[in-house]
């Protein structure tokens, strides 16, 4: 009887073996790694759920060319979101801007056109005469009681649509 030769891998097939496990093992660390990451810096959870309300534009008085206007935004999802810019195709010409009431060292009133504003998750903002408003381009014929729509850019919930009531300047109760 002849004793049977056991097979035994070569070398060159044991590292090419190694070689083709390792790149699935390394592309998981990597994944890991980076979602790791996303998590420590707070991106981890639901995404943002934004709900804008309450939105009121100060009546135009006299011949001023620009008004303003106030939202209630609530973010009521696991991150936080940014408010990047507002656009009505119902304001008279020009931009509206974002804008924060800011009190200057000789007791006056300033305002400083803001970029962006943070809408921090479970969190939300209210827009007021005192604090962050929209500049608008006032339209002539606007009264109190109308509805004018706007549409509110985030960052990552995208355009949000939604209405504001026209109230004379006294009723920002936002």
């Amino acid at each position: 009887m002849t004793a049977q030769r056991l097979w035994r891998p070569s070398g060159r097939r044991l590292t090419d073996t190694l070689l083709a496990a390792l790149a699935p093992v390394a592309a998981c660390g990597l994944a890991l790694g980076g979602l790791s990451t996303w998590t420590a810096y707070g991106n981890a959870g639901s995404p943002p759920r934004i709900e804008v309300t309450a939105g009121k534009v100060f009546l135009p008085l006299g011949d001023t060319p620009d008004t303003a206007a106030f939202f209630r935004i609530t973010n009521s999802g696991g991150s936080a979101d940014r408010l990047l810019k507002v656009t009505s195709a119902e304001a008279g010409e020009g931009t509206p801007t974002l804008s924060r009431h800011v009190m200057t060292s000789s007791n006056s009133a300033s305002g400083q056109t803001v970029a962006s504003v943070a809408v921090p998750a479970g969190d939300g903002l209210a827009m007021a005469p005192d604090g962050l408003d929209v500049i608008v381009p006032a339209k002539a014929g606007w009264q109190s009681g109308d509805l004018v729509s706007f549409t509110l850019y985030f960052e990552h919930s995208g355009a949000v649509k939604t209405l504001a009531v026209v109230v004379r300047p006294g009723q920002n109760d936002v």
